[in-house]
């Protein structure tokens, strides 16, 4: 470059400077919490963020910008998720994104002005979250990951792939709303498939492993892992206990079948991260979380993985492999 154009290339950035300043300036710095039950390395959780982030600033919102996002990784461990949904409420943000009961519950003991938009919860009625889905009041709204008619499906796909299942143990979380609900849910429709259930508590990993290998004990079982971040948390165990004891297993979202589980059915979680910045961009414009409803699903996924099925000697259906969004191999 001649040193005259770089002059005046200089010249040109200096003049330029004291507008962009100005501009950034005027433009009032909002605040945004994030508050994640996974460790700070879980890829899929990341993968979440990043989602919800891309889609914050295709609506106008672009952190370090006009927005600085505050995220924590509580690690599945319900004392520094409680200690961190105190500190985030302690900065004062303009609105608090939320992963799941794990988190939700938490925050609202910690604060009940500050606005909450979550993501992935069963039963927000149930759990006390909201008044009602149309008009949730208060200061929270959010995603429901599904009605509790779709636990039914569960079990369905566990006939539907391993048909000489008589028993089923369910992995349900009996601490939140979403827990017994899901159960219940299975247990109405378990006599029209011939299947007793046995519901197994998700919260500790000792007690899981001495459930799974008391049920696997007796023939014909099978496992479902309903929707809990403690099972989520807990999903190596889940799966590996699944194929050392060789039971075919369904699972409540696809980040089980990725990671070696036989077959998932459940609502796309990216999806409602894409979406939740949406309702996040309206409670920064000024709307407020009671005026706005929570949502159902509009994505479910089916995953199987061929390679497990295979592992314990099951041939998947073709109509079922039709039905797939992804199969493994």
């Amino acid at each position: 470059m001649r040193r005259r154009d770089f002059i005046t290339l200089l010249c040109g950035a200096t003049a330029a400077t004291p507008f962009a300043a100005g501009a950034q300036q005027g433009e009032r710095m909002r605040r945004l919490g994030v508050l994640m039950p996974f460790t700070a390395d879980d890829l899929p959780g990341r993968a979440r963020l990043a989602t919800f982030v891309q889609a914050l600033q295709q609506l106008g919102w672009t952190d370090g910008r006009n927005v600085r996002i505050e995220p924590r990784w509580g690690g599945g461990n319900a004392g520094d998720i409680r200690k961190f949904a105190a500190e985030l409420v302690a900065l004062a943000p303009d609105v608090i994104l939320a992963d799941s009961s794990a988190t939700v519950a938490p925050l609202l003991q910690a604060t009940r002005s500050v606005p909450i938009v979550f993501t992935i919860v069963a039963d927000p009625v149930g759990a006390g979250y909201v008044d009602s889905l149309a008009r949730p009041g208060g200061n929270i709204t959010g995603f429901s990951n599904f009605e509790y008619s779709i636990t039914g499906k569960w079990l369905e796909l566990l006939k539907d792939i391993a048909p000489r299942v008589t028993r089923a143990a369910v992995l349900r979380d009996s601490t939140i709303a979403a827990g017994p609900g899901q159960f219940g849910a299975i247990q109405a429709v378990a006599p029209s498939f011939g299947v007793d259930l046995r519901p197994v508590d998700v919260r500790d990993a000792g007690e899981i492993e001495r459930a799974i290998a008391a049920f696997a004990l007796d023939s014909n079982g099978g496992l479902i892992a309903t929707g809990s971040s403690a099972a989520t948390f807990h999903r190596e165990l889940i799966i590996a206990l699944a194929a050392r004891h060789r039971l075919p297993a369904v699972y409540n979202n696809r980040r089980f079948a990725a990671e070696g589980g036989l077959i998932s059915y459940g609502t796309d979680f990216v999806d409602q991260y894409r979406r939740a910045a949406g309702y996040v961009d309206r409670i920064l414009k000024g709307e407020k979380p009671a005026d706005l409803p929570v949502q159902a699903p509009t994505r479910y996924e089916l995953i199987i993985n061929l390679k497990t099925a295979k592992a314990l000697g099951l041939e998947v259906p073709a109509t079922l492999l039709a039905r797939a969004d992804e199969v493994i191999e």
